[in-house]
């Protein structure tokens, strides 16, 4: 079994005791979330479709890290016109542990 979930504006396939790599949540390490916005979830018998999201249905998962990934570097440069910048970015993260896919029958 497994849904399709959204996170933060961006969506994700979880099962249950996976571990996915979200944007920054601001919830500390060990804490409980839920996430009531599920999109699609697939058991073994059918298939159930939200308009927009499914009834009754949500994700439980606990954080387990919050960190942060390596550093990109942005560079930009215009041709015989002395520009030149140089910019380095590091995207926050959370790594989440579903727990449960609450509330399938």
């Amino acid at each position: 079994m497994y849904a399709l979930v959204e996170i933060k504006g961006r969506q994700y396939k979880v099962a249950q005791d996976s571990v996915i790599k979200v944007d920054l949540l601001g919830s500390e390490e060990g804490a409980d979330v839920e996430f009531p916005k599920v999109l699609m979830v697939r058991t073994e018998k059918d298939i159930t479709l939200g308009k927009p999201y499914v009834e009754g249905v949500a994700i439980k998962a606990t954080v387990e890290s919050n960190g942060r990934d390596p550093k990109i570097i942005v560079y930009k440069n215009k041709r015989r016109k002395n520009y030149r910048r140089t910019q380095g970015h590091r995207q926050h993260y959370s790594l989440i542990r579903v727990k449960e896919i609450a509330g399938v029958a």
